[in-house]
């Protein structure tokens, strides 16, 4: 076991984790376990970027992590939280956890237009030759489910949603792999496979993520220091809060869409629709 890793099982609360996420299945670092924690935290805790609309970069900090999404029980948090607290479970269980930097492709496009910033996986099980990319703190419909293994040109069934990792030409030295997602438009014109983000294998470690989780919540640039920007997933499929516009698409490609009224109602919609508790001097539109 790493010193990080030791780390990591000395200050994890594991138990306290794995009630907030409803997982009492096995506790082995095996594929089977890693596919369940994975759609486990997913369906519990949602994404959202609300710490940043209060002026301030969130804790990266294990402890303060734990006091958020698992003590609070009414609050989540954007990627940097997500699979920080995601690696250090993985970890207390004996995987071997890579974090990697991946830049956003969703509508670019060059990706070299895009930069890194956004946190993402590598899990290894002992006894198993296949790392996994897993990642559950990707704030789009186009997010993993479950994690799939690094394998280029397969197309995996990950809960419902069909994903694949392709290789794609770069001027760097390491290979450059790619997160696809199939988008089902239904009725609507547009179905395909959609680029979600582009990354190398390079392991990336905690103070890279204090940078750049500082510039994603406090430049004024970033669209997650504008405005709220909140998803989960539902039994039907996803929830997506975006502003004040309020977006359900059903598994079957359904979406619904409506503009909410006022502050009071994104607070109502937050709380009622997201299980989330609004922090204090949070801005919201209306």
């Amino acid at each position: 076991m790493s010193d990080s890793a030791r780390t990591t099982t000395r200050t994890l609360d594991l138990d306290a984790y794995l009630d907030r996420i409803g997982w009492a299945g096995e506790r082995r670092p095996d594929a089977a376990t890693l596919r369940g924690l994975h759609l486990a935290h997913l369906r519990a805790v949602p994404f959202e970027n609300l710490d940043a609309l209060t002026g301030s970069a969130p804790s990266l900090d294990l402890a303060d992590l734990t006091a958020k999404l698992v003590h609070g029980r009414r609050r989540g948090g954007y990627c940097y939280e997500h699979n920080t607290l995601f690696a250090a479970a993985l970890e207390a269980l004996g995987f071997r956890v890579t974090r990697l930097a991946a830049r956003v492709v969703v509508g670019a496009d060059r990706f070299e237009d895009r930069p890194r910033t956004h946190m993402a996986l590598l899990a290894e099980a002992p006894g198993d030759p296949r790392p996994y990319l897993a990642d559950v703190g990707f704030g789009a419909i186009g997010s993993l489910l479950e994690p799939v293994p690094l394998t280029a040109d397969t197309e995996f069934h990950d809960a419902g949603r069909r994903h694949r990792l392709a290789h794609a030409p770069h001027a760097g030295p390491l290979e450059l792999w790619v997160l696809e997602a199939y988008e089902d438009r239904g009725e609507r014109p547009g179905s395909g496979w959609v680029a979600q983000y582009a990354f190398t294998l390079e392991p990336f470690e905690r103070p890279d993520y204090e940078v750049i989780n500082w510039h994603v919540a406090t430049n004024p640039r970033s669209p997650f220091s504008r405005r709220p920007y909140v998803q989960r997933l539902t039994p039907d499929g996803h929830l997506l809060l975006d502003g004040d516009r309020l977006t359900a698409t059903r598994a079957d490609g359904t979406v619904t869409e409506r503009k909410l009224t006022d502050e009071a109602e994104v607070r109502r919609v937050l709380a009622r629709d997201f299980g989330i508790d609004a922090p204090e001097g949070l801005r919201l539109p209306g």
